[in-house]
């Protein structure tokens, strides 16, 4: 049966968010060494692990990890979008997150110091958001199945303001979507198979008419699998698979994603 629509992913696959967040930490974490003396990398590790420690033990955790944010995205998002109460639960305790975060980072390394940590948070937030990164072959590929008359969804994991707050940074990128499904507006995120399922309906397509294309063993190809439709794990930097899940192809390149088409 032939190939009548393309999913997404968004995150790593379409945006580059690693490199944004990465390069947003090293900014921030210039900045206090620049200030106290320290040393940035050892700065950077202590903030991250810190995060996700503080973030684990909020009562709102098993909802983040259901809908599939992440600690890092807590460190810039608003949570002011969704209409579930744990969204109003998130956005009340965001900003003690981002600035305890910092604060026992700073700890950490010795250095007590809580306007500094509000300064870094603050500052956290701004550089992630100047940092709205697209792969460079991004708008080509969905150019070409645009123009070959796919239709093209994307499935996101996210808090839905905040995954809005991303599209809205790379303003050509959405009109490319028949459709754009956020699972903090649908209440489950990947891997959850009916999510999956949600998005075949939307597009009026069987599970064998569409591919899912996404960086993540663990949620994009996981539940595509489980939803029996083909997945392609888009793995740019050449990661050993140790998960047991296995996509129906891997790839390096979304360009790759011709010839796939092509032969099914």
């Amino acid at each position: 049966m032939t190939i009548q629509a393309v999913m997404f992913d968004l995150d790593d696959t379409l945006l580059w968010d690693e490199r944004s967040v990465e390069e947003s930490f090293d900014a921030v974490c210039e900045q206090a060494a620049s200030e106290k003396g320290i040393d940035p990398a050892k700065l950077k590790e202590a903030v991250r692990a810190e995060a996700r420690a503080l973030y684990e033990s909020y009562e709102t955790f098993p909802f983040t990890k259901l809908i599939g944010i992440n600690p890092f995205e807590g460190l810039w998002a608003h949570f002011n979008g969704g209409e579930q109460t744990e969204f109003r639960n998130l956005e009340q305790l965001a900003p003690v997150y981002r600035t305890e975060s910092w604060r026992k980072g700073l700890e950490r390394l010795g250095v007590q110091d809580a306007e500094l940590a509000a300064r870094l948070a603050d500052q956290f937030m701004s550089e992630r958001r100047s940092r709205p990164y697209v792969y460079e072959e991004t708008f080509a590929v969905l150019k070409e199945l645009k123009d070959r008359q796919f239709k093209l969804l994307l499935l996101t994991n996210g808090c839905p303001s905040l995954q809005q707050e991303k599209l809205d940074g790379v303003p050509e990128l959405a009109p490319y979507f028949d459709h754009i499904i956020i699972s903090g507006s649908f209440g489950k995120g990947k891997p959850d198979p009916t999510i999956f399922e949600h998005a075949l309906s939307q597009l009026g397509v069987t599970s064998e008419e569409a591919i899912m294309v996404g960086d993540k063993l663990t949620t994009d190809i996981k539940g595509a699998v489980a939803a029996h439709i083909r997945a392609v794990w888009v793995n740019r930097n050449g990661k050993t698979n140790t998960e047991s899940i296995q996509p129906d192809y891997e790839i390096k390149h979304l360009s790759e994603l011709h010839d796939i088409i092509q032969s099914i």
